[in-house]
């Protein structure tokens, strides 16, 4: 296991400089200049040229394109991401804030998507054919073809407006400070976000773990467990389902990674003030260096999911030999 990792740590050299790479040639591809951005309007003709020219300079821009790519890792492997032109402040203050709320509500969406999809998923599996099978097959077909901000407006007309059961987005307001008031009006801002993301993420995610079962309850090891006379739980839950947990783990895992990626749509919907939300206004605004510091940062996600992934192939099944 120990030679496993190491390898695929090796291998993952080459994927990472690729795709900084990548990033850096896209950023510069981009419209716009960064430059003029930080600077705005108002200046007149001389002062200008010469705040443009001290900005070039101290954001690396007057040098060659190699220069600024090895000063942009090395920025970045120091925790300097940049100053953001949003903002008007380093790119890392300007998202922390928006980070932590995005973690905060994907982690409620996150409990109840295994919570809904593992024991539906098991149950369609063993009782293919059934209504309760057929109902959550035509529930995922349509879910699955709406668009998250088709499902977001819905609940704000029905929920919010019609019913007035819960507010229709923004934040909890802390100018009355962080009393016992203030965290319970988290949950009730959380509401609808929390389950227009747990609606769309179901639909996929139960036909993943039925098939996965159907394929686990279809082999020769689950009728002999059954010819031996153990209990149905015995069979689906300590045999069926242990087997099956190998192309769950992978749904799982990139659940638990997408904490930090945010939904870009169900945030702008609901004016939550995630990393989403936070994205698409830097794209909007030209915001060269949040926009860099966080396409790195979901790239980086993907390839450590991917990497943990493997990495748990072999502890949910130790059979697989990952030399």
């Amino acid at each position: 296991m120990l030679k496993y990792i190491i390898k695929r740590l090796i291998s993952l050299i080459p994927v990472i400089v690729l795709v900084t790479i990548l990033l850096f040639a896209l950023l510069k591809f981009m419209p716009g200049d960064p430059v003029r951005m930080m600077l705005g309007p108002g200046l007149k003709a001389e002062q200008y040229k010469a705040a443009e020219a001290v900005m070039r300079v101290k954001l690396g821009l007057d040098k060659s394109y190699p220069e600024q790519y090895f000063r942009w890792i090395g920025n970045t492997l120091s925790g300097e991401l940049g100053w953001s032109s949003l903002s008007n402040r380093p790119v890392k203050d300007a998202i922390s804030e928006p980070m932590r709320n995005t973690v905060i509500l994907n982690i409620f969406v996150i409990i109840l998507e295994l919570a809904i999809t593992l024991p539906v998923g098991i149950m369609c599996a063993v009782k293919r054919g059934s209504r309760f099978d057929n109902f959550w097959q035509v529930f995922s077909l349509v879910t699955y073809s709406m668009p998250s901000f088709f499902v977001a407006l819905t609940l704000i007309y029905v929920v919010a407006i019609n019913l007035q059961l819960l507010p229709p987005g923004g934040m909890p307001l802390t100018a009355y400070g962080k009393n016992f008031a203030y965290y319970v009006s988290w949950l009730r801002y959380m509401a609808l976000p929390v389950i227009t993301l747990t609606i769309i993420s179901l639909a996929g995610t139960i036909r993943y773990v039925r098939n996965a079962m159907i394929d686990a309850l279809s082999q020769d090891y689950i009728r002999t467990a059954r010819s031996k006379g153990l209990a149905e739980k015995v069979v689906i839950y300590s045999h069926a389902f242990r087997n099956a947990l190998i192309p769950i783990s992978t749904i799982i895992i990139f659940s638990v990674f997408s904490l930090f990626s945010g939904s870009a749509i169900t945030e702008t919907v609901f004016a939550w003030n995630g990393i989403g939300q936070v994205l698409v206004k830097a794209l909007l605004n030209r915001d060269f260096m949040l926009v860099s510091a966080m396409n790195l940062f979901f790239a980086s996600l993907s390839i450590t999911a991917n990497f943990v992934a493997d990495i748990t192939y072999g502890l949910v099944d130790p059979r697989i030999k990952l030399e």
